[in-house]
């Protein structure tokens, strides 16, 4: 596999930073897989799935967030998209990655992958460019939080106020996180929940660009985005032709074990969306790709992938 790296700038100044992963040889291309990766976490990650994607004959791109990897500045920009509509600036930049791949290869489908935070980008980026694409494939997706939602988005706005848009935000990062360990008693890890697999747990806890504690400005960002993802009047600006396959772990809390992706499920059933595929995962936690079962995911995705291209 053939991997290079390289950086496009946006219109704020920022250069974001994106990998491409290819087949050493030339061979028949099936289809681009644009990746969107989570929050506290990197594009590099991906490095194992993008290989068995490529094997299958796929080429594979994805950059680091804002805020993410490579893509900040230094460690201590980890963790922020910006002062002011973070969401929006990010899914721009995501687009501007699709108009990149689409201009060097216009005849090939193009399929949005997003893991967690990036799935709650790609439900957005669907909304707004999903005419742009040809499937998408949404990873330990989130479902509505309701009022507990709506007090995170205050205090995010309050800490914004009375700190500043980079302070971190300890305390919602307890509320969000804290309570995802219990049903994995007694903890080896903090990170227990991410996967049954021990190596994968402690490799993202040894990785610097891994579980930073994000800024207040940062969750104003995620917890207003998720909050308009789950909206129906907001899904319904999705196209209603679009593929859409729906994944995650039985035992992921993020997902409310199952519960909150159902419900994802069910409103894009709701308002008529006609190409939709739910699976979830026994046993599997929230880092399917990297979980003791992700042979089988892997499979899985290509047979969905094959489908469409």
């Amino acid at each position: 596999m053939k991997k290079r790296t390289f950086t496009f700038g946006v219109e704020d100044g920022i250069d974001i930073f994106v990998y491409n992963w290819s087949a050493e040889n030339k061979q028949k291309v099936r289809g681009i897989v644009q990746i969107a990766h989570g929050m506290a976490e990197h594009a590099g990650r991906y490095e194992e799935f993008a290989k068995e994607l490529v094997n299958s004959g796929y080429i594979v791109y994805a950059n680091d967030h804002r805020g993410h990897g490579r893509t900040a500045a230094n460690l201590e920009e980890l963790g922020y998209f910006a002062d002011k509509e973070g969401w929006t600036l990010v899914i721009k930049d995501m687009y501007q990655l699709t108009v990149m791949i689409r201009s060097k290869y216009p005849q090939i489908p193009i399929f949005l992958f997003g893991h967690s935070m990036g799935s709650l980008l790609a439900r957005t980026y669907i909304m707004e460019y999903g005419q742009e694409i040809d499937g998408v494939i949404l990873s330990g997706t989130s479902g509505r939080k309701g009022i507990l939602g709506e007090i995170g988005i205050i205090i995010a706005k309050l800490e914004v106020k009375l700190k500043e848009e980079r302070a971190r935000s300890y305390l919602l990062n307890k509320l969000s996180f804290a309570s995802y360990n219990k049903a994995f008693k007694p903890n080896r890890t903090p990170f227990d929940w991410l996967s049954r697999d021990q190596r994968e747990v402690d490799k993202y806890i040894q990785d610097e660009f891994c579980g930073v504690v994000s800024t207040a400005s940062f969750y104003n960002d995620l917890l207003t985005g998720l909050k308009e993802v789950n909206k129906l009047e907001n899904i319904k600006k999705v196209p209603d032709y679009l593929p859409i396959y729906i994944i995650s772990g039985k035992e992921d809390p993020v997902g409310a074990y199952g519960r909150g992706v159902l419900q994802v499920y069910q409103d894009y059933k709701k308002v008529e969306l006609r190409d939709l595929t739910y699976k979830l995962y026994e046993g599997s936690r929230h880092e399917i790709l990297k979980e003791i079962n992700r042979e089988e995911v892997f499979k899985d995705i290509l047979v969905w992938l094959g489908n469409y291209s």
